[in-house]
């Protein structure tokens, strides 16, 4: 990403550190805060499973760091179907990097070669590094002690997802933004006929957005079972 792109277009304005609902991820949501802003030199791990928000708080940091004058970089491995040893060996060179699934080079390894040279660099050079997986190291399937090794040192920060009332409160949250009003009666048909976990919610409530504004009608019971029934 271009350091002369307008923040807006770098990082998603949906993705911010001030937009996570904690729940229990009090000490992460900090650790990450401080990370932002160069206040701690102390490498951060995140695990958790999907939907824990490990994506969101990557991203969010960058954002805050960008948005705080320094420079920063975010990569998904899992997004990057090959040469993901390339990809890896051509990032860095920021102030912060945040590199994300780290899950997806777990066997591969170039590309578990190219992260260890990747952590040792950026050692070298002063860049703080930020790792988000599924797991803890040792979990991961990752065949290169001393890369299980270099990951462990770092600070490791467990990822708890949100519990139903959380999520509720979140999604009609977020639909309210959109103008959209979820009373319970129509959030209890949500949660009973799709999955509970963010992504799929949220995908759900893109939907229901842009049937309402096609439809031009309110957001309403009926309406909601002529959508999805």
């Amino acid at each position: 990403m271009s350091s002369q792109l307008p923040l807006a277009l770098r990082w998603p304005a949906h993705q911010r550190l001030e937009g996570f609902v904690t729940g229990a991820n009090g000490v992460a949501l900090e650790a990450l805060r401080r990370a932002s802003r160069g206040e701690d030199a102390a490498w951060l791990y995140l695990h958790g499973a999907p939907g824990s928000g490990r994506t969101h708080l990557l991203v969010a940091t960058c954002a805050a760091a960008s948005a705080d004058g320094r420079t920063a970089q975010y990569l998904s491995l899992a997004s990057l179907r090959t040469r993901r040893a390339e990809a890896i060996r051509g990032f860095g060179g920021s102030d912060l990097l945040a590199l994300d699934d780290l899950d997806a080079i777990a066997g591969e390894r170039d590309a578990e070669h190219a992260l260890f040279d990747l952590y040792n660099r950026c050692r070298a050079e002063g860049s703080l590094l930020l790792f988000a997986a599924s797991a803890p190291p040792a979990q991961l399937g990752i065949g290169l002690p001393d890369l299980v090794s270099r990951l462990s040192a770092c600070t490791q920060l467990a990822l708890r997802p949100l519990d139903e009332g959380e999520r509720r409160a979140l999604l009609r949250e977020r639909a309210l933004a959109r103008g959209i009003e979820l009373d319970a009666a129509a959030l209890d048909w949500l949660f009973a006929r799709s999955k509970r976990d963010l992504a799929t919610l949220f995908d759900v409530l893109d939907r229901i957005d842009r049937a309402s504004l096609a439809a031009k009608r309110r957001v309403t019971l009926p309406f909601l079972r002529s959508l999805f029934d």
